[in-house]
């Protein structure tokens, strides 16, 4: 105690003591710690061709979000059931304003729609489910979130890639840094692509120069039709449809590694959900259930496989598909 009291009575000891014991601390040491990775960071975007002004303009004031990584690790209290689910993600508000904002947009969307071979219904439907028709994009500085997730050390490489595709769409001048905003794990805009797919499908359809799937529609339907139809979509095909299986069904045959023609599903039983018989087309399909041992069961063609590969969840692929159902249907 008295060697601290002669400390505080000469200030130039006493603040280099407080300097120390600030720079042993655990945020000083984190924060230091985060510069020095993002340091690394740059230098490989500059190696990639990334222009130093952008470099500048995106990474100054960069530091991590504890936010994202609490979301990232939380983990859910309760698992959706699929009827909870589809109440969550396409109840029959969202098809009523589907349908409403079809209409308002058929003359984009059909052009699209006939550009891409894509059914419009279908890209209404993912612009529901991914951002509420571009109401809910995400409140997260994308940068900064992909920044946090990178450094965080869970799945840093995976992370790490995208922020420096994060850099080089702003270095193409598509988006400015503090306009790319989106979901705290990156997702980005009303279609809600991560960079890497920005770079792979996002489309320039009104020819300004720049990709916007933040707030020009023209761009973010053409950019999600794009992903579909480069990802194997058919316009001559839906993607599905509910149906009853009969009590003798082999459960064997459950799920995507078994594909049949119609005709053969139906030899075994299957009828549509009302009772009657399947299309005669040799159309290629599988039998799926939503949920293990609980109906419904549907058949799934090769469009549902597609919307796979926008997200993998079983459960987003047979909502965007009976969402688009919904806002089809007159």
């Amino acid at each position: 105690m008295r060697k601290l009291c002669r400390v505080m009575r000469r200030p130039q000891l006493f603040l280099a003591l407080i300097a120390a014991l600030v720079a042993a601390s655990p945020s000083a040491a984190s924060e230091k710690n985060f510069m020095t990775w993002l340091e690394g960071v740059r230098r490989e975007a500059a190696a990639r061709g990334i222009r130093a002004q952008t470099l500048d303009a995106a990474l100054s004031g960069v530091t991590p979000i504890p936010r994202v990584i609490e979301l990232d690790r939380r983990q859910p209290e309760f698992t959706l059931t699929f009827r909870q689910y589809l109440e969550r993600v396409a109840p029959e508000s969202r098809i009523r304003q589907g349908r409403r904002l079809l209409a308002e947009n058929r003359a984009l969307l059909s052009t699209i729609g006939d550009t891409y071979r894509v059914q419009p219904r279908f890209l209404v439907a993912l612009w529901g489910i991914e951002s509420d028709f571009g109401r809910v994009t995400g409140g997260f500085k994308v940068l900064e979130a992909l920044a946090t997730l990178a450094h965080d050390g869970r799945r840093s490489a995976y992370f790490r890639r995208e922020l420096l595709n994060a850099l080089q769409i702003i270095d193409q001048g598509h988006v400015s840094p503090e306009s790319m905003m989106g979901s705290w794990a990156g997702a980005m805009g009303q279609c809600q692509f991560m960079p890497s797919s920005f770079l792979a499908f996002a489309v320039d359809h009104n020819g300004d120069g720049r990709r916007d799937i933040w707030t020009t529609r023209s761009d973010i339907f053409a950019s999600a039709a794009n992903y579909l139809a480069r990802s194997g979509w058919r316009d001559d095909r839906t993607w599905g449809r509910e149906i009853r299986l009969p009590d003798s069904f082999d459960r064997s045959l459950l799920g995507l590694a078994t594909t049949k023609p119609l005709p053969e599903w139906h030899a075994l039983g299957v009828r549509r959900v009302d009772g009657s018989d399947l299309p005669k087309q040799p159309v290629m399909a599988s039998v799926i259930e939503a949920e293990a041992h609980r109906p419904p069961a549907y058949l799934v063609y090769q469009n549902y496989r597609t919307i796979l590969k926008w997200n993998r969840s079983t459960f987003f692929g047979l909502a965007v598909g009976l969402l688009a159902d919904g806002i089809g249907r007159r």
